[in-house]
């Protein structure tokens, strides 16, 4: 699992405290993030082919043996750059103007391509479509709940982010247990955690942009909203992804 998962405006959702029907300037709010969390996705896709088609761009980053990649110094650097780039945009969030925050999103979608691209080398081709494919209709059967739902979802926001750190450090653990059962029980609580995290923050950014209307927020900061809350989905969306890859991935044979 990918462990680059936190929830970046979770400190400065100042804007949810009320239920609010969503009118227009909602709906363009939502419009943006998903707008946004597409061309990350779309960035990340790009890059990750490119990276798995080159074998001069692998080198620099790993090496493959056996259908499995060893990488250099520079791509263990690129593996882990993401979470750098999450906490540099969390912390710097009030500080940052919108168009240097929403570079960064794409120079972390582009990062992020980089480090997948291994998915390529290790997963066939079937398992990759059929993986994508389930995760993006599970993500969005959850996203339109989660904007669709009277219920408030705020009550499940401290359990999901309990099972988040126990999917992590299970992880932890299991790097060096090697135990299948452990990834195994690991994995389906991260899809069942990772779903319900889709639609808490779905909620939550449809009560923001509901907020947005009843409060004087500039468009700078609107902006600024939009490109968190896109980062945020893209998470749910790539962790869940990944870990369907986990459960049900075909990987290639050591030929």
């Amino acid at each position: 699992m990918n462990n680059n998962n936190s929830h970046p405006f979770s400190n400065y959702t100042v804007l949810e405290s009320r239920q609010i029907p969503a009118g227009a300037i909602s709906k363009k709010f939502m419009s943006g993030v998903f707008l946004w969390m597409f061309i990350a996705l779309g960035v990340s896709a790009i890059v990750s082919l490119l990276f798995a088609s080159n074998l001069e761009l692998q080198s620099s980053l790993y090496k493959v043996v056996l259908n499995k990649p060893s990488f250099t110094s520079l791509g263990m650097f690129i593996v882990f750059a993401p979470i750098l780039f999450v906490i540099i945009m969390s912390v710097g969030f009030r500080k940052l103007s919108s168009p240097v925050l929403t570079l960064l999103l794409v120079l972390f979608a582009a990062v992020m391509g980089m480090s997948l691209s291994t998915i390529f080398i290790t997963y066939t081709a079937g398992s990759l479509l059929t993986c994508f494919a389930s995760a993006s209709i599970m993500f969005g059967v959850m996203a339109v709940m989660g904007y669709t739902t009277d219920k408030d979802l705020t009550t499940f926001g401290s359990f999901l982010t309990m099972g988040l750190v126990g999917i992590i450090i299970a992880s932890m653990v299991n790097m060096f247990l090697h135990s299948t059962l452990l990834g195994y029980i690991s994995s389906f609580v991260g899809v069942a955690v990772f779903l319900g995290l889709t639609a808490y923050d779905v909620q939550k950014l449809k009560r923001i942009g509901a907020g947005i209307e009843f409060q004087e927020i500039s468009a700078n900061d609107t902006q600024k909203l939009i490109v968190m809350g896109a980062l945020s989905l893209y998470l749910d969306f790539i962790n869940l992804f990944l870990l369907l890859l986990q459960l049900f991935g075909n990987k290639r044979n050591n030929d």
